[in-house]
């Protein structure tokens, strides 16, 4: 496929504009450019047809399978998006909500919100919620701030650890460190879990927090759950749940009732909202009785028939303009209500099948990294395959060639050669089958001619990248 830059022809417009009839804006002269810039000369038809077919490239959830590890590239009902749509929810100005004048005008938002984080508080076990942080690691950074904000107020000065397992996400250590935390990593066992005995260890009065992924990222529940926070509660440290893999266990157990103080929703995974790639996010929190004081403000109250703003006494101030990505919070709110209660189980039940499904019929090609069964994500390595000469990312790369879009490879960090693979509550059988049927033919090849594979992808417009390259070198504009 061409560039549109090279379909550029001298003169050839979409649009000709009528000369100004207005004076030119007058602009600093440091703001303006020194030449024009470089852009094609293209027709119309030109850029439709150009970034039509560009977009047809592109892996996504509504044209591929999306087996995609931690970032749930999940079910995205178009009911939501029609509800975000909505001019009442996309065109309403923010700043409507800060002008008492304008109270009256967003009252149906302001509902929307307090709503919502009701329903996050009584889906976590927890007392109140709040939409605020924009995405995952910054909902970690909220709770991680909240419980240094509780040992402040309470004069536990001493307080300065926060204990992370190794199987917890990658970003846990980041945001308690920029807390202001020291972190002590927590090993697991042979068989995945944390090791309650050097957990046990770990814990002393200067540990002000634990951060836990329950399942963790080998994709097992931690079944010592319930012991980790009776330690952590024995020494006035608070429990944190990273809420990524919450879509295993929603509807069928609370954070809030394991023994967690704090936690963060993947609005955006969890409940609706494409991500991945760039994509909006909503990290939602939600704190139990010794955090509500100082939640993120200022929050939506009920007063009186009407909504207003408020904000708690010893509140860590905002986290977020206004209430956060707006619109995912709406997304998620149209999401909930069309499961509700009773359907939200049957989420958890599905993706907890479907990642059993697929471990079950590639055990006998892969080596699953843990015995027994996984909650909604299952993990394999590809320690094997590698000593034939064909690593996970050759695999990852195989199976853009047979269309699916590649799991997450190399994470967890504990894993050798990991291949993640979360299938998500919402695939069909024929789905997963075609899936499993791509991953074991590739598994023939590794044992057939592993070099082959060395060379994937070969059926996309781009071949294999320097992927490191990519990552580190952004300046990829045209300079002509």
């Amino acid at each position: 496929m061409r560039l549109i830059f090279e379909k550029s022809r001298k003169g050839r417009r979409a649009v000709t504009f009528e000369p100004l009839d207005v004076p030119p804006a007058c602009l600093p002269e440091e703001l303006r450019r020194k030449k024009a810039a470089t852009l094609p000369e293209v027709g119309e038809f030109d850029v439709v047809r150009h970034f039509t077919h560009l977009s047809r490239r592109n892996f996504g959830l509504d044209s591929h399978f999306y087996p995609l590890g931690s970032c749930t590239m999940k079910y995205n009902p178009k009911v939501a998006e029609t509800v975000a749509a909505e001019p009442g929810f996309a065109a309403l100005h923010p700043h409507l909500s800060s002008e008492e004048a304008y109270a009256a005008a967003c009252q149906g938002a302001l509902g929307l919100v307090h709503e919502l984080e009701r329903i996050l508080a009584e889906v976590g076990g927890m007392r109140a919620a709040c939409l605020q942080p924009m995405a995952g690691a910054h909902g970690e950074l909220a709770g991680a701030l909240l419980i240094a904000a509780y040992h402040r107020d309470r004069g536990n000065t001493g307080k300065r650890v926060i204990l992370v397992p190794d199987s917890a996400h990658g970003t846990n250590p980041a945001s308690a460190a920029m807390a202001g935390f020291d972190v002590v990593e927590i090993p697991s066992t042979p068989a995945g879990l944390v090791d309650v005995e050097k957990f046990r260890a770990a814990m002393n009065e200067n540990v002000a927090g634990v951060m836990l992924t329950c399942p963790n990222t080998h994709g097992l529940f931690e079944p010592d759950v319930a012991e980790i926070a009776a330690m952590a509660h024995a020494v006035d440290a608070l429990l944190y749940y990273d809420g990524a893999n919450l879509n295993a266990i929603v509807g069928k157990c609370r954070p809030g009732d394991l023994g967690f103080d704090v936690m963060h929703f993947n609005l955006h995974k969890t409940f609706a909202t494409p991500h991945g790639m760039g994509g909006p996010g909503s990290g939602a929190i939600a704190v139990g009785e010794k955090l509500l004081d100082y939640l993120p403000g200022p929050r939506v109250v009920e007063r009186d028939g009407a909504f207003a703003l408020e904000t708690p006494p010893k509140s860590i101030g905002r986290m977020a303009p206004f209430f956060g990505n707006f619109l995912i919070g709406v997304r998620a709110y149209a999401y909930l209500r069309h499961y509700g209660g009773d359907g939200l189980p049957a989420v958890a039940e599905n993706a907890v099948l479907n990642a059993n499904y697929v471990l079950a019929r590639l055990r006998g090609a892969y080596q699953p990294a843990f015995a027994g069964t996984c909650m909604h994500e299952c993990v394999l390595t590809a320690a094997a395959q590698a000593a034939k000469g064909a690593r996970a990312l050759d695999i990852a790369k195989a199976l853009l060639d047979r269309g699916c879009h590649a799991p997450t490879v190399y994470f967890p960090l504990t894993v050798k050669e990991c291949l993640m693979i979360e299938p998500t509550e919402t695939e069909s059988l024929e789905t997963l089958d075609a899936f499993c049927a791509d991953m074991l033919e590739i598994a023939q090849l590794v044992d057939e001619s592993p070099e082959t594979l060395r060379a994937a992808p070969v059926t996309l417009p781009v071949s294999r990248l320097d992927e490191v390259k990519a990552a580190k070198d952004l300046n990829c504009a045209s300079l002509g």
